[in-house]
């Protein structure tokens, strides 16, 4: 363990805790935009800088490790100049248009900018043009909104190892990049939307949520159905209406990590196909019936073929859009209710 002080205030952590992990423990908030717990430590965005006592320069919280008898400070004086000069040179080359932006409330950058008093960049001169990227019905992808925190880029390589997206360029020219500039498709991208969820600001977007703000949304955490894994997010609700998911960090099994389906087809609530109402077929054609009738001629089939062939004329095939729990029923109420261990999967292979 080492003992170190933060703010005046004792600490004590395990060997090779960060600053910034150390300062978390005691409820100190230091401002990030590049780091995420789910990776590597980057080191970039330069917004966590700390004043160290006996350092000579401002280090990074993110990247440096604690020591013993260390004594920080999260909030110096000079530690505030440094973070508004890092965040006034980002808005150089911003595109600033909060007013109009979707991430309005949801943007890191937003945030810090009103927590340090910097309304606009003092820089003036040239700045990036990029066309934007709208090709695709799930992600809107504008590179003049890019901070270059490399977040996109390093959830793509590192936790789902795509590597649909990369650095180009050097220098001013800098930017996040497909190969060969191509808009993002199903040829390079699985469209697992992990870039979207990291971005710490309006640069990706869950075009979902396009035309909503944060504080319009109620979120309300559930299990997806779309495969036996088991990963939860957050339903976004808006006027009773589910618009799209966000995942949680808090989620036991996946994390912040959701696939494609889980993360962008919770449209399929209101597909105008979707049965909402058993249908029996009656002289040929399906027509709507109440659940007592539909239930009532599902138990007398049962009873039906149970008394004609036996209960092992009988099974069932489990989905794997249902909830352990759903699947856990399934399997009782055949060996339970019919008498038949004849229970298969759809997932089994």
């Amino acid at each position: 363990m080492v003992n170190l002080t933060i703010n005046g205030e004792a600490v004590t952590v395990p060997a090779g805790t960060t600053i910034l992990q150390a300062a978390e423990t005691i409820g100190v908030d230091i401002p990030n935009l590049c780091h995420d717990r789910q990776l590597e430590v980057y080191g970039g965005c330069r917004i966590c800088v700390v004043e160290v006592e006996g350092a000579r320069n401002l280090l990074a919280a993110c990247s440096t490790p604690v020591t013993e008898g260390m004594t920080v400070w999260t909030e110096s004086e000079r530690v505030v100049k440094a973070r508004r000069m890092n965040l006034d040179l980002l808005l150089a080359n911003h595109k600033v248009e909060c007013i109009i932006c979707d991430k309005t409330g949801d943007c890191r950058l937003q945030d810090y900018c009103y927590r340090y008093g910097v309304k606009e960049s003092s820089f003036h001169g040239d700045k990036s043009e990029q066309e934007m990227d709208r090709d695709n019905h799930l992600i809107e992808r504008d590179p003049n909104k890019c901070i270059l925190c490399g977040k996109c880029v390093r959830v793509c390589h590192e936790v789902q190892v795509t590597g649909a997206i990369d650095f180009a360029g050097r220098g001013f020219d800098t930017r996040v990049a497909t190969p060969f500039d191509i808009p993002l498709n199903t040829d390079i991208c699985r469209f697992c939307g992990q870039c979207v969820g990291v971005c710490p600001t309006g640069a990706l977007i869950n075009r979902q949520f396009k035309g909503t703000r944060p504080w319009e949304v109620t979120k309300v955490r559930t299990t997806c159905l779309f495969c036996g894994v088991g990963c939860n997010y957050d339903l976004n609700v808006k006027e009773g209406r589910v618009i799209g998911v966000t995942p949680t960090a808090e989620a036991p099994v996946n994390g912040s990590s959701l696939c494609v389906k889980g993360r962008f087809h919770s449209d399929l609530l209101y597909h105008p196909e979707r049965i909402k109402t058993p249908l029996m077929k009656k002289d040929g054609d399906f027509v709507e019936v109440g659940w007592d009738e539909a239930l009532d001629a599902i138990a007398a089939k049962f009873n039906a073929v149970k008394s004609a062939a036996g209960a092992d004329a009988i099974g069932a095939l489990s989905s794997a859009r249902c909830t352990n729990e759903e699947n856990y029923l399934m399997q009782k109420f055949m060996r339970a209710a019919l008498g038949t261990n004849n229970v298969d999967h759809c997932a089994r292979t």
